[in-house]
């Protein structure tokens, strides 16, 4: 069963709500937050990244950067920005990207379910990002940026939400990036219970999006049922903030690299050695790969289309058969030498909503040499891998359209 947990959510106020959502804190650089907010006092990345209210080279880790996010949100609640829940509610957030649209429910997640594996997780977490979000969750006494959970997708899921979803909503608005926000409050008694009780027959919930925000979760419930004599288990720590949405709603888009240097070889050397498992072919114009195991790739101001020769990956294998771990294992590591992607600093990854010509600014401004456009991941291959019991290599999926961070938050206390 997937357990969802209704909760008494702080959410602004709906005349609010558009200036108060911001994006998740870990797509934008500070400086880039503190552009976003300026001018904007209930901006939510005075709570997400509060490091903007302090002295620019501000380490964002220090103590008085969660110390701030804190007073911040008790700020904007004390002045009426967010109000809280009267009652206990579960919430529909719709986005609607262009012509992609996905509704997914908000709720309280198992950390239960989330140890027991039955919240399937597909990557690692690093133990720096990991502290991070733990110190903000312990610092604000609440869950603020959710995680994005997804399901194989049920019939009468569907047909709860479309009902649900046909009443006028609490929020709707269009962000400045042009993405439209929809979200309705589920606080009626034999709706939120009808919705709870659809979920109890979902064999299992995979992470999408979010690893480090559920560990961090479980983490501050260890503490809390420690320092907790009277535990129940049923306490607000023993939850986490989610959105759950089903898998054929899910938008995965490409997740590209660039690469500081050929690793010594020269031009052509390098693309003799990339050509005794790929075939190379001169581009015309910008190359997005068509399908799996074929690649775009971008050097000395021209791309070409490499694919992967057959024999070079392991079909039976969810891990070694994705396109990422294609790429690392034929290329990346044995040709250009990296090894551990996690760590080398001669890589970095590009989401694919940057677009190709991305790819084409880093590389021809002369801090990259070249750069690889990848074939999205499939959900499907996602949940493979989760079922396995494995992990992905790093910067496997990006997910479209990312979750606003600050319309719905949720308090791990129940005081008002």
């Amino acid at each position: 069963m997937a357990r969802i947990e209704p909760f008494r959510a702080l959410r602004p106020q709906p005349s609010m709500a558009a200036r108060v959502a911001s994006p998740p804190y870990d797509v934008l650089s500070s400086d880039e937050a503190r552009a976003l907010a300026e001018g904007n006092a209930v901006s939510f990345l005075h709570v997400n990244k509060p490091e903007i209210d302090l002295p620019p080279g501000t380490d964002v880790y220090a103590p008085e950067v969660y110390t701030t996010g804190a007073e911040n949100l008790r700020r904007m609640a004390r002045d009426g920005v967010f109000l809280r829940e009267q009652q206990p509610a579960l919430y529909l957030y719709r986005q609607v990207m262009g012509d992609h649209t996905q509704t997914g429910v908000v709720a309280g997640a198992s950390i239960d379910e989330y140890e027991s594996d039955r919240i399937k997780k597909h990557e690692h977490t690093r133990p720096k990002k990991e502290d991070d979000r733990t110190r903000h969750i312990d610092a604000l006494d609440a869950n603020t940026g959710p995680v994005f959970l997804t399901y194989h997708a049920r019939p009468e899921i569907d047909g709860l939400v479309d009902r649900l979803t046909a009443a006028s909503a609490t929020y709707d608005f269009v962000a400045v990036d042009g993405i439209r926000h929809v979200l309705w409050v589920v606080d009626a008694p034999a709706d939120r219970d009808a919705l709870v009780a659809a979920f109890a027959r979902v064999p299992e919930l995979y992470v999408a999006d979010g690893h480090h925000r559920s560990a961090a979760a479980v983490r501050i419930r260890t503490a809390r049922r420690e320092a907790n004599r009277d535990h129940t288990g049923e306490e607000p720590y023993n939850f986490f903030l989610s959105v759950i949405f089903p898998h054929d709603q899910m938008l995965i888009m490409d997740y590209n690299r660039v690469v500081r240097d050929l690793n010594g070889l020269d031009r052509d050397g390098f693309l003799a050695r990339i050509g005794e498992r790929f075939v190379v072919t001169p581009g015309e114009g910008r190359v997005r790969p068509e399908g799996p195991k074929e690649f775009g790739m971008y050097l000395g101001g021209g791309w070409h289309r490499v694919r992967a020769r057959a024999g070079t990956w392991d079909d039976s294998d969810p891990v070694s058969r994705l396109d990422v771990a294609v790429l690392q294992d034929s290329l990346l590591e044995p040709v250009l030498g990296i090894a551990d992607p996690r760590s080398d600093e001669r890589i970095d990854f590009v989401g694919g909503i940057r677009g190709l010509g991305e790819l084409e600014r880093l590389v021809d401004s002369g801090a990259w040499t070249v750069a690889f456009a990848v074939f999205p991941t499939s959900i499907t291959d996602l949940f493979a891998v989760a079922d396995a019991g494995r992990v992905m290599p790093p910067k496997s999926t990006w997910f479209e359209p990312k979750l606003r961070s600050g319309l719905i938050v949720r308090p791990l206390s129940d005081a008002p």
